[in-house]
């Protein structure tokens, strides 16, 4: 459920949604959601600062019941 939340939320701010792709791994830290998007949108999807990036994962520990990271990377 979390990574469908974060993709929703990261495609409807990237120029390229088609090249979001969110995938979930379970580690003894907890769950792990890498983001991967276009290399022209990183800056979008982090953010001033990293402001949005830490908004994003705001949400996401909101929206979770147990310790989630969120990593997000460019597809190259």
């Amino acid at each position: 459920m979390l990574a469908e939340a974060v993709e929703h939320l990261i495609k409807n701010i990237v120029d390229f949604p088609d090249d979001v792709s969110v995938k979930s791994h379970e580690n003894n830290r907890g769950e792990l959601l890498r983001v991967r998007v276009n290399p022209e949108d990183i800056g979008r999807v982090i953010g001033r600062g990293g402001r949005t990036a830490n908004a994003i994962r705001t949400v996401v520990q909101a929206l979770a019941d147990h310790k989630v990271r969120v990593d997000i990377m460019d597809v190259r």
